[in-house]
């Protein structure tokens, strides 16, 4: 069963390994295939980033058909002449992926993007911040970029007008927030 990676408009597979394999092995197989240096590079899979190289990969819940995040090199992947050509995703595809990732932002961060704005308040009458929300507006602003990037990496065809439009409105929505975010840290921690 294969697990796709996503390296800027670049995609490839590789068969899922069993789950004990260690990430460092699929980091060197990756690094072997796209002739990166083994640790210049970041995997980041569902929002998380593999950062344990001696973690089994079913820590990260890998299964068939996941799909991985490759960030760090803007080189162009060579293309290999064992590789199949990756047939490409449909305008419907396309927009449906970029409608999941707005959902999951408005589902399940910009509440408690929200819930943090109002408990941080406005500084003039507020204690001075914490280790604690400083931790969390950290984590706030990680998950945003990580959305940022997911939504990134997802590139209509220059002819999908309406893919394009929804990929441009959902970066603009997420980063608003992330801008609301760090704008009222900034107010806030001075």
């Amino acid at each position: 069963m294969p697990v796709t990676v996503k390296w800027g408009r670049e995609r490839f597979s590789f068969d899922l390994p069993p789950p004990d394999t260690t990430l460092a092995a699929v980091r060197l197989s990756i690094a072997q295939y796209t002739h990166l240096p083994e640790h210049d590079f970041k995997l980041i899979h569902k929002g998380v980033i593999m950062k344990d190289d001696n973690a089994p990969i079913s820590t990260y819940h890998l299964h068939p058909n996941s799909v991985i995040a490759l960030i760090g090199s803007n080189e162009p992947l060579p293309a290999p002449a064992h590789a199949p050509p990756q047939p490409q995703q449909s305008q419907q595809a396309t927009i449906s992926t970029i409608q999941s990732e707005l959902s999951a932002v408005r589902s399940q961060l910009t509440p408690v993007v929200e819930l943090f704005l109002t408990n941080l308040g406005d500084g003039d009458l507020q204690p001075p911040v914490t280790d604690t929300q400083r931790k969390e507006h950290t984590r706030l602003g990680e998950l945003l970029l990580q959305s940022l990037l997911r939504l990134d990496a997802v590139t209509p065809d220059s002819q999908w007008e309406e893919a394009r439009r929804e990929r441009k409105d959902a970066v603009r929505e997420v980063q608003a927030l992330l801008d609301r975010l760090d704008a009222a840290w900034a107010t806030r921690s001075t």
